[in-house]
């Protein structure tokens, strides 16, 4: 084909896939079918293959995201984001009015709007096309995640109309409960955690460090907010109309009232109508419609004064509790899940409710066969709020919280200050050992392909594997043994564990399951400690020394090294090959000063000018060092507002030198 008549085509099919892409994903209403979609997506990917000079990110080509990882930069929001006020009565939403009645008389009109239920966004848009997508974050600031929006489907990356030069459109990214049910299938497939509800699997998609994995799960979106010097009409509901003209996807159940039983009607129809959706809500949003009189009304320190939301009562249902049962975790935490009469509750069938520990039980007053108050409020195992104690059965016995594991018989204990039991048999009690394979092989930790919870149930079964160095002992002759296992899967099984040799050593550490040592945690004891070695013979005060690790983590690490299982297991991986040592981050802030060099810094509480992020990286730019808490050798205590009152008196007992946020920028000479 020649060059001039490739170009022609590539436009045309990116023009055709748009306007498909936004008659599926924002109209509902597609018009050819998803085989026809495809191969047209097949025959453009194939032509700018072809002829890359032609190459353009706004194609609809590129929703399939980058493979490639990185670190989400921090972004300054352009206009605060702020988060609005709750009320739960009618009583509360007729006082706002009031307030609104007060300040503007009575000639005014509302934008009633659903609440959902995920995670918010900004978007800017410049000339016509996406520029940015910035997280909520701490409402100054937030993480710039636009590779992984630019993956939603529903979201256009160039619009069509009469749109400002420059504007931000800000909304909600929620994941459809159909999406939110096919996404825990395959983490369960995966041998991975399901996610608790839509909102944490939305929050959690967009926080993925590989946009290819966002654009395989399906994250949609609603608007609901414009933001710019050159705002269309000066009516927030004529705003939205036409962000829709331009190709922004509005709810269709956005509605204006005149008047404040207009809204009650409103939140009433949509209290019960909510279980209709296809996604999750939780109230309603009223804002006051004119942009002249929010301006007039303005806004508090943490929300604006003309918008409220109105949040829904979580729905409950009786039923009868027939037994307990007691799960035990890769840690040993052991938790109690009530077993009860099947019962209807928010559109779903509820069979069980979470007890969460003994202070619950205790707490309740459980008895088995009591008439229980269930409450689902978004989590997928709803919980048990209230006993009806008139209908109780004579002669019912109380639940008791078990003393022994019921898995290895082991006596449970419970740490001080803690609410859960524990298994103290982590060297041989069943789920404990399963639970930390599999979360060994998972995939943000050594990511080892073809291994399930299933696989290594069947492994483990059959005595194949029992601690993490059997790993890398199995043979592809062993698994073909297992069922459904063939040839070629044991290959790859085998071959994706010997890849995992390359993780690096902050991902390793995290793989090997230490108590309180999630991925963050893991990548600041990764840069301060370069080795296994190193970690395991740090003290305490060492440990407390690094940014954000406490007493209760450095106890665990502790203890972690302390067990000789423990040991052993770690020389076993050395042997192997594992990556159990490391340099320390080479993504320090850039040197500016050395005005901090020699002083050590804690942060604590919020602030005005900066996020407490960009405080500590100023600290290392200036040569200072932070840590967590406050000990004989620290120099100064940055403190902000609402900071803990502990972290106070043990500065001052210690005699350490306390900062506002500007002396602090004053000493480093930024004020």
């Amino acid at each position: 084909m020649e060059k001039e008549a490739a170009k022609e085509k590539i436009e045309h099919l990116r023009d055709e896939l748009n306007l498909h892409n936004h008659r599926y994903y924002v109209e509902n209403n597609p018009v050819i079918s998803d085989r026809e979609f495809d191969l047209k997506m097949r025959e453009l990917m194939d032509l700018e293959k072809e002829f890359p000079e032609f190459e353009d990110p706004d194609s609809p080509s590129m929703r399939v995201g980058s493979d490639l990882n990185k670190e989400f930069e921090q972004v300054s929001h352009k206009y605060p984001m702020l988060s609005l006020g709750n009320t739960y009565s009618e009583e509360e939403l007729q006082d706002f009015h009031n307030r609104v009645v007060k300040l503007a008389g009575s000639d005014f009109e509302y934008t009633c709007e659903l609440k959902y239920d995920g995670t918010a966004i900004g978007l800017t848009y410049k000339d016509g096309k996406l520029a940015r997508a910035v997280t909520r974050g701490d409402g100054t600031v937030g993480d710039d995640v636009t590779q992984n929006v630019r993956t939603i489907r529903s979201i256009p990356l160039k619009l069509n109309g009469d749109y400002p030069d420059e504007f931000e459109i800000r909304g909600e990214i929620f994941l459809p409960l159909k999406g939110f049910e096919w996404l825990n299938a395959e983490k369960e497939k995966a041998g991975e955690a399901p996610f608790a509800n839509p909102r944490n699997a939305a929050a959690g998609s967009l926080k993925l460090q590989n946009s290819s994995l966002v654009a395989r799960r399906p994250l949609d979106t609603y608007f609901y907010y414009m933001l710019s010097e050159q705002l269309p009409t000066g009516s927030h509901y004529e705003n939205l109309m036409k962000a829709r003209s331009w190709g922004l996807k509005i709810s269709p159940h956005t509605q204006r009232c005149k008047t404040i039983s207009e809204v009650f009607e409103f939140i009433k129809h949509w209290e019960t109508a909510r279980h209709d959706l296809p996604f999750e809500i939780d109230g309603a949003v009223i804002k006051v419609d004119d942009i002249s009189l929010q301006k007039k009304l303005g806004f508090t320190a943490k929300s604006p004064r003309w918008a409220i939301a109105y949040k829904f009562k979580a729905e409950e249902a009786k039923t009868r509790l027939v037994s307990v049962d007691y799960q035990v975790g890769r840690t040993g935490a052991v938790t109690p899940v009530a077993n009860l009469e099947p019962v209807q509750l928010a559109g779903t069938t509820v069979k069980r409710a979470s007890l969460h520990n003994a202070d619950i039980i205790s707490g309740l007053g459980l008895h088995i066969n009591d008439l229980v108050t269930v409450e689902k409020g978004g989590e997928i195992i709803p919980k048990i709020t209230g006993v009806v104690i008139e209908e109780r059965p004579a002669l019912s016995a109380p639940v008791e919280f078990i003393k022994e594991c019921p898995e290895c018989g082991a006596p449970l204990m419970r740490p001080e200050g803690e609410a859960a039991h524990y298994c103290p048999n982590t060297a041989s009690c069943p789920p404990q050992i399963k639970g930390k394979l599999e979360h060994f092989i998972s995939r943000r930790a050594m990511n080892i392909d073809g291994l399930g919870a299933e696989t290594i149930n069947l492994m483990y079964s059959k005595g194949l594997v029992t601690t993490l160095p059997d790993l890398y002992r199995i043979k592809a002759s062993q698994l073909i043994t297992l069922e459904r296992l063939g040839d070629k899967s044991a290959r790859n099984i085998v071959s994706s564990i010997r890849k995992s040799l390359e993780v690096p050593w902050p991902r390793v550490l995290f793989a090997l399951g230490i108590r309180f040592v999630g991925e963050t945690v893991a990548k600041k004891l990764a840069g301060s400690f370069t080795s296994i070695d190193q970690l395991a013979n740090a003290s305490e005060e060492e440990l407390i020394a690094v940014d954000e690790i406490g007493k209760k983590i450095a106890g665990s690490i502790i203890a972690f090294f302390k067990s000789e299982a423990n040991r052993r297991m770690i020389e076993e991986l050395k042997t192997f090959g594992l990556q159990l040592a490391g340099s320390e981050h080479s993504s320090s802030p850039e040197s500016v000063s050395n005005v901090l060099e020699g002083k050590t810094l804690v942060i604590s509480g919020k602030f005005t000018k900066y996020s407490r992020d960009q405080l500590k990286e100023m600290i290392e730019a200036h040569g200072g060092k932070n840590t967590g808490s406050v000990t004989g050798n620290t120099d100064y205590l940055v403190a902000g507002e609402n900071m803990g009152p502990s972290k106070l008196e043990k500065a001052e007992k210690q005699g350490v030198t306390i900062l506002s946020e500007n002396q602090f920028l004053e000493l480093i000479g930024e004020e």
